[in-house]
């Protein structure tokens, strides 16, 4: 039976990365039925709206979404689509795996990072207001019910992947209640799992600080909402930057999987944009399916185009287009399904 997985393309570069993730996942064997549907800034033209309700009712009916970027204003216009997508449909937990690459540019070359963030809270919740004409407020919510629900998602993600260690990420010296509230609850549910998998807590901008001192020290790392969104990107940073970094947003009901970076605006309909990260999402997608072993498949295939560097993309240093960097990872898949036979 073939799987019906939602797919939002974007704005920008993202129909064609997309369409390249498209053709890869594709070329596995696996059999899609893909619904296409579209969010984003283009759509208020047209709907009024970034994110229609088609979009939401797609992904509740299919359960799974694969989704290309999207373009979020800052400081006006409407607000981010991606926690929009999380909020409405309880994505509750942010995964972002950053793994050192060879062919990409680093000061790095042993990272293994995962990056567990709680998708729903936290500054995030967008609970904020000006106060008179010259101060804003935000709101923090932290809840012992969603800490525990992301460490719990965490430890058992570190016991599937055979990861050795949960590290909780907080500021519970500064914000005692809220950040205490959170290291309180990974605390208690890290109980659990004692014996099998090592449980430590950093406060945040130390954290940050031995990142980039010694990152091969750390493995999965469960973070609040904000704190996750940053440090995230520092661990994209670590291994060569956004264009390399998948990312899946996951609930009890649905997936949402999708690449880091930005909509490139300017690259847009050039067949310039590097499929990197997006196309390592649908491999992680592909392991939420149940097909690890094809989901490895797929990433192994892109990271020996890249290790080979003939047909990569401008920002890794080639000449490629983001067609021809799909086309070079389907003829890779191939090798490895001929050697696997």
């Amino acid at each position: 039976m073939a799987h019906r997985v939602t797919l939002i393309p974007g704005d920008g570069i993202g129909p064609e990365l997309a369409e390249a993730t498209r053709r890869v996942l594709d070329a596995t064997g696996i059999a899609f039925e893909w619904e296409v549907v579209d969010a984003g800034e283009a759509t208020i033209a047209t709907r009024g709206t970034p994110l229609p309700d088609e979009v939401l009712e797609s992904i509740r009916r299919n359960k799974i979404a694969l989704k290309g970027p999207i373009t979020t204003p800052v400081g006006s216009g409407f607000r981010s689509v991606n926690v929009g997508l999380r909020q409405a449909l309880n994505l509750y937990a942010n995964l972002r795996p950053a793994r050192s690459m060879a062919g990409v540019q680093s000061r790095y070359d042993d990272v293994d990072l995962v990056i567990v963030r709680e998708n729903t809270e936290d500054l995030y919740a967008g609970i904020e207001h000006m106060v008179g004409r010259d101060a804003a407020e935000s709101i923090k919510i932290i809840t012992r019910s969603a800490s525990e629900r992301i460490a719990r998602f965490a430890f058992e993600y570190a016991l599937a992947n055979g990861r050795r260690k949960v590290t909780a990420v907080h500021k519970a010296n500064i914000m005692k209640l809220s950040d205490g509230l959170f290291l309180e609850a990974c605390t208690h549910v890290a109980a659990d799992y004692a014996g099998r998998v090592e449980f430590e807590d950093r406060i945040v901008d130390n954290m940050c600080m031995q990142l980039v001192q010694k990152p091969d020290m750390y493995d999965v790392l469960v973070l609040p909402n904000l704190y996750g969104d940053i440090v995230s990107d520092l661990a994209a940073g670590l291994v060569g930057g956004l264009g390399v970094a998948p990312g899946a947003n996951i609930g009890e009901d649905g997936a949402v999987f999708e690449p880091v970076h930005g909509s490139a605006p300017k690259y847009a309909g050039l067949n310039k944009a590097n499929p990197t990260a997006l196309i390592l999402s649908g491999a992680l997608m592909l392991r939420h399916l149940g097909y690890a072993d094809i989901g490895a498949r797929v990433e192994e295939a892109v990271r020996a185009v890249i290790a080979e560097g003939r047909t990569v993309t401008s920002d890794l240093g080639g000449s490629a287009g983001t067609r021809e960097f799909a086309d070079a990872v389907i003829d890779r898949l191939g090798v490895t399904a001929g050697a696997a036979a």
